[in-house]
This record gives structure tokens, sequence and C-alpha cells, in this order.
């Protein structure tokens, strides 16, 4: 009874690469490298995070619930 990946090859790069940016934007933020303000910099870096782990893990939660699938094993 596994889980079915739901997220594409394509999808799974975009998510890596803007939740990769994301997270590092955010932190940053919190280095006081970039002024971002609080609550922007702990969003940026929590969104960030779910992106590389559902690339990670190739399930998106939200994706299911809609019925999106970009793996095309459908």
């Amino acid at each position: 009874m596994g889980v079915n990946n739901n997220i594409g090859s394509v999808d799974r790069v975009v998510r890596l690469g803007v939740g990769g940016v994301l997270a590092a934007v955010g932190l940053a933020a919190f280095a006081g490298v970039v002024d971002l303000g609080g609550v922007v910099a702990a969003l940026a870096v929590l969104l960030g995070l779910v992106l590389v782990g559902t690339a990670l893990v190739r399930v998106c939660l939200l994706y299911r619930l809609v019925g999106v699938d970009t793996s095309g094993s459908r």
C-alpha cells in the first residue's frame, strides 16, 4: 500500500529551484543580509522547505486534493 507519485520531472525541478531560492532568501533575511522582516522571512523559509520536501518525496497533498497529477502516471 504505497503512495502514488503525483509530481513529474519538470514540476520536481521547478519545485527544487524555487523552494531552494525561497529558503535561501528567508535564511538570508534572518541573517540580516536581506531586509524582509521576520514574518516574511519565516514564510519564505517555510514555503521553500515545503516545496523542496514535496519535490524530494514526489507527492503533493494539495495536488491530490484537487486531482492534479503532473507525473504522467494516469
